[in-house]
């Protein structure tokens, strides 16, 4: 019964990683702005689809991705400046519904741009699965593992040893206290946003090799990354990240063991049987009211 298990964890691992990534793209804006950006899944179809782009203009590979993640980030940021810092001071419910619309231009304007075909990035090395402990590992899932590790790394460095970085944790506690220190709160929101777009978009990136991509694949991974955002306790970056890792083998486990078409339906089942013992997610901090 348990022959696959192995398969089933290295798969959900990989998934995970990416749902982390797009988990940690959402508490980056929330920690800052107290906004849910729903265009978040956006972010991550256009890392992938710019990449393929990119590439398909004659661009290598590693150039391809960096450009159209910074172009995604770019993306980010002005989506903050002119669709959300215009609202400021309306209540945040105001704030959710325009990050739906901007994800439904998004979308709309990508399917115009690229088409409703599917299309995948070229593995990083190679497609010669490793064989280890009873699985076959892709080598491409081991660069999605060591991504994420690599930027839940560099956020850590960022979050604890740059100016920037203290000044967004502080935007995180208290808005009102970190303006009167001297901080932007608006040049923070709008840093967050670019940050986003840049992990989302690198999660695009390195999943379009294995799962490929198309103008709406965001929804969904958006849909996950939230998931995993409030497993891991909203307002965690790395709680995020953790979640994303549950969900995606919760998810693959699911779905190999019981069936594959409820794969997506059995991950939310799971999260909301968690949050109904522990309402504030795995990592998350009971009772804490943002003022």
């Amino acid at each position: 019964m348990f022959a696959g298990a192995p398969q089933y964890l290295v798969s959900g691992l990989t998934q995970g990683a990416a749902y982390g990534l797009i988990g940690l793209g959402f508490t980056m804006i929330f920690n800052t702005t107290g906004i849910i950006n729903f265009a978040q899944g956006e972010f991550v179809m256009l890392g992938g689809m710019l990449s393929v782009c990119l590439l398909g203009v004659g661009l290598p590979l590693p150039l391809a991705i960096v450009l159209a993640c910074l172009a995604t980030a770019a993306i980010g940021g002005l989506m903050e400046r002119l669709a959300i810092r215009p609202i400021a001071g309306a209540p945040a419910i105001n704030a959710v519904i325009i990050t739906i619309g901007v994800s439904i231009l998004l979308r709309g304007g990508a399917m115009l741009a690229f088409g409703k075909d599917t299309h995948a990035l070229p593995a990083f090395s190679g497609t010669a699965p490793i064989l280890a402990l009873g699985a076959a590992i892709q080598p491409q899932s081991l660069w999605v593992l060591a991504v994420t590790l690599a930027l839940l790394a560099a956020l850590k460095l960022f979050f604890t040893a740059t100016i920037q970085g203290k000044a967004m944790l502080a935007c995180s506690c208290q808005k009102k206290a970190a303006s009167l220190v001297g901080i932007s709160v608006a040049r923070m929101a709008l840093l967050s946003f670019a940050i986003s777009g840049l992990i989302g978009a690198t999660a695009g990136a390195i999943l379009a090799p294995i799962t490929m991509t198309a103008y709406d694949v965001g929804m969904m991974l958006g849909l996950k990354g939230f998931a995993a955002c409030i497993l891991g306790g909203l307002g965690n970056p790395f709680g995020a990240a953790a979640g994303g890792l549950v969900l995606g083998v919760l998810e693959s486990f699911g779905a190999g063991f019981i069936a594959s078409g409820y794969k997506d339906a059995f991950a939310f089942v799971v999260l909301l049987l968690l949050l109904f013992v522990k309402p504030s997610g795995l990592f998350g901090k009971a009772g804490v009211e943002r003022v």
